[in-house]
């Protein structure tokens, strides 16, 4: 059968990694957001540091969300964060600590969806749930030469009827940890090395030279770029920072005063801006270096970010009483997006 091909094939060449080597619901449900966005590589490390910092799930309701945000640092879509604590709390609330053991009570947790239910069920308790990441679609279309989209309500119907399939009577913690190791390593998205697929005598895409044809692309989403104009204000022992807002990217993150335009413009332009005026007042400043950075990309934004270094004297400080005076030893306190922590790296 497909399904113990796929699964041999992991016997042999699977990666050692540290949330295959529990049954811990807890432990699998953290590595599973973290590998939401971000690849396997990056997120070893960060999960190795917060089950230290965060060992069950009690720790992790009753810290603070900004310690939890540090932690998350680095990895970015800190949604995924903030959904960890706030469910963290419900079980604690809800199920007396205890993970559910569940689908339909795993689904209901805040920021768990089909896709991580389902793994959480098969890892964890070996509940019969295939679970459909990008790489389970991507195997299953050129295996079975589906041309639905991925991201379309029919495709996501026919992949998943397709998983359960192919999945059978196997073991379902060992058939999901297959197939998407499988996906991530041998059907590769780009120059899959066929040749030495155990699976090819079977595969559409294989046979009829299609390779690249499967999956189906998505509609791409309209990308909007962004002007970002961030003033760092500083002396020698501290500089200026703000917290962002609910409603818009980096969610109650902490960042350099911002200024946002609809275009780029030149310095002396910004200097006699309205918004600079407005935010630095009668303050005696003294601009002392511009950097323009590569633009950030986010899923669907393109922010162009530029840093105005400001320096004013100590006393100035008292002055910006809306904003928080940081210390500079203290800055790693503070959770903030990815291109301000780089920044401050580089200061």
């Amino acid at each position: 059968m497909l399904n113990s091909k796929i699964i041999n094939w992991y016997e042999f060449n699977k990666r050692d990694l540290p949330w295959r080597n529990t049954s811990d619901p807890y432990k699998i449900w953290i590595s599973e957001i973290m590998l939401q966005q971000t690849q396997v590589v990056t997120v070893v490390d960060y999960y190795y540091r917060f089950i230290n910092s965060f060992p069950t799930i009690k720790a992790l309701a009753l810290a603070d969300e900004q310690e939890v945000l540090n932690h998350w640092q680095g990895l970015g879509y800190y949604s995924r964060a903030r959904n960890l604590h706030q469910a963290a709390k419900s079980i604690v609330d809800n199920y007396n600590g205890v993970f559910p053991d569940s689908f339909d009570e795993i689904i209901k947790l805040k920021g768990i969806g089909v896709y991580t239910a389902s793994a959480i069920s098969a890892f964890a308790f070996h509940l019969p749930y295939a679970a459909v990441d990008g790489n389970v679609y991507r195997v299953l279309s050129r295996l079975f030469g589906v041309s639905e989209s991925t991201n379309s309500p029919k495709g996501k119907r026919e992949f998943q009827s397709l998983a359960d399939e192919l999945m059978a009577d196997a073991p379902p913690h060992l058939y999901n940890q297959a197939i998407i190791e499988f996906g991530a390593l041998q059907c590769t998205a780009k120059n899959p090395d066929c040749e030495v697929c155990p699976l090819h005598a079977q595969c559409f895409a294989y046979i009829n030279k299609q390779q690249n044809v499967f999956p189906a692309k998505k509609k791409k989403v309209k990308v909007i770029d962004r002007f970002f104009y961030y003033l760092y204000i500083y002396n020698e022992e501290r500089f200026l920072m703000q917290q962002r807002g609910e409603r818009d990217i980096w969610r109650n993150l902490f960042e350099f005063p911002l200024i946002e335009l609809d275009n780029k413009i030149e310095l002396v332009d910004l200097i006699k801006s309205e918004a600079w005026r407005s935010l630095l007042r009668d303050v005696k400043v003294e601009v002392t270096d511009q950097i323009v950075t590569k633009a950030h990309k986010l899923s669907h934004q393109n922010l162009h970010i530029e840093f105005v270094h400001i320096r004013v004297e100590d006393k100035e400080f008292e002055k910006f009483s809306s904003l928080i005076r940081v210390d500079k030893e203290a800055a790693r306190d503070y959770p903030m997006p990815k291109p301000i922590e780089m920044h401050l790296a580089r200061e």
